[in-house]
């Protein structure tokens, strides 16, 4: 095998994956519609991607990696069948390189980009493979090509692609209903759960504050549980404070004080986020000072609380979707956000929010206004009846309102006379929409202050 194609090579989880490819010694190419931040990152490292979807750009390959977002009519799918190409999903490649190593996969229903792309940060001292679905500052891109046996991957459960691997260590950071168009129900995704727990070959960190992975940690010898809440964890945070915008907070492990730490990204979810971490980094030699060294400065993964735009108007460009993330954003953006926080708000899927309507209320509770805008549809048709005024009913909240352009939603940002906040949220392309505004406004930076 010499030549690999991706079909969505400009997808996250793909472009990663192509990357370690090429540097791996692959001739890589593939196709996307849409180009973004990645798409010049791979170009330069001489990786052909073209524009359109097209059967006769696959010839030549010996292998077709698929996006699961593309479909089966597909002309380069359908060529590749009538070739005999051999088709395989990302998940599967991505199995067919970690588990050949030492693999840290970091599965999980929210939090996952963000915990694995802290791992890759602290862990970078011993040169290990990165594969995350965000962009980590550190490194400048989503993937790396290590030199070492470590592996640290995110594993999507989205679409069950994670159990194709068979890591050394896992982390799970919570387990909740989401994806309901490929599961079916919340016992299906703890089932799904349960079997990529069985594959574990060493170790499982699993966080003991969501009920939800309670049941599957259940006569299991190979479980580490970290907590915010519990005392009785094995990894716990204690004596959390909010000092200067910085969270501190203490870590005890197995009985014993570690150190005192703190996280320049807000919020209780991100202190759960750290805690495993914080215990790989110590497994694997990561001297306590470096730690937390490397913990303050991280920032995060891109897309993940990043900080467009800082003066009198701040402008946040956060992935929140789900009602839990959305939740756990606007309560980290409360301890280190003192002026008026407006969230803009755009619906991913028809389905997640015909699935999660019923709990989306009360999930803006904390910002002072809520916008929503049309829904990202990602391709999916309407086919569940999904209204904004359904959304914004069921929401809630005293002060939102539906605004569907995106003119109207910068002139209401650049014509704010207060100091106030805005978060941008959601999976799609709402991402653009905040980079263009502040742009216009007078780029500053991702710092926190």
């Amino acid at each position: 095998m010499n030549k690999i194609y991706f079909i969505g090579i400009n997808g996250i989880g793909m472009s990663g994956l192509a990357k370690i490819m090429k540097l791996k010694g692959y001739d890589v190419c593939g196709a996307d519609l849409s180009r973004n931040y990645v798409t010049e990152e791979l170009e330069s490292l001489g990786v052909k991607v073209f524009g359109e979807h097209n059967a006769e750009n696959i010839l030549g390959a010996d292998l077709i990696v698929a996006s699961s977002a593309i479909k089966q009519d597909n002309p380069e799918i359908i060529r590749a069948k009538d070739l005999g190409i051999k088709i395989i999903k990302r998940g599967e490649l991505l199995a067919l390189l970690m588990n050949k190593e030492k693999g840290i996969a970091v599965a999980g229903t929210h939090g996952k980009t963000t915990t694995s792309s802290m791992l890759g940060s602290l862990l970078l001292d011993i040169d290990p493979t990165i594969v995350v679905g965000g962009i980590l500052p550190e490194i400048g891109s989503n993937a790396r090509c290590g030199k070492t046996e470590i592996f640290i991957a995110e594993a999507d459960e989205s679409d069950n692609s994670f159990l194709h691997l068979t890591p050394e260590i896992s982390i799970i950071t919570n387990i909740e209903a989401d994806h309901l168009e490929n599961h079916g129900s919340l016992e299906n995704i703890k089932k799904s759960f349960k079997q990529f727990m069985d594959q574990t070959k060493r170790e499982i960190l699993v966080c003991d504050d969501c009920l939800e992975t309670l049941e599957l940690i259940k006569g299991r010898k190979n479980i580490k549980t970290y907590s915010i809440k519990k005392n009785d964890s094995d990894i716990i945070a204690t004596d959390i404070k909010i000092i200067n915008s910085k969270t501190v907070f203490t870590v005890i492990i197995d009985g014993e004080k570690f150190g005192e730490f703190e996280l320049s990204i807000p919020g209780n979810h991100n202190i759960q986020n750290a805690l495993p971490v914080i215990y790989l980094a110590k497994k694997y030699g990561i001297d306590k000072k470096r730690i937390a060294e490397k913990l303050l400065s991280f920032k995060g993964a891109k897309r993940r609380y990043d900080i467009l735009h800082s003066d009198k108007i701040r402008i946040i460009d956060d992935y929140a979707h789900h009602p839990t993330e959305i939740k756990a954003t606007i309560q980290g953006a409360k301890t280190i956000e003192k002026n008026k926080t407006i969230a803009i708000f755009q619906p991913h899927r028809y389905s997640r929010v015909n699935f999660l309507l019923n709990d989306f209320k009360g999930s803006f509770e904390g910002v002072d206004e809520v916008i929503l805008m049309p829904v990202y549809s990602a391709g999916e048709k309407n086919e569940f009846g999904v209204t904004l005024e359904k959304l914004k009913e069921k929401i809630g909240h005293k002060h939102c309102r539906i605004i569907e352009k995106n003119e109207d939603i910068e002139k209401i940002v650049t014509g704010e006379k207060e100091s106030a906040t805005f978060l941008f949220m959601g999976a799609g392309n709402i991402s653009n929409l905040a980079h263009t505004i502040a742009d216009n406004i007078g780029r500053t930076g991702n710092e926190i202050i």
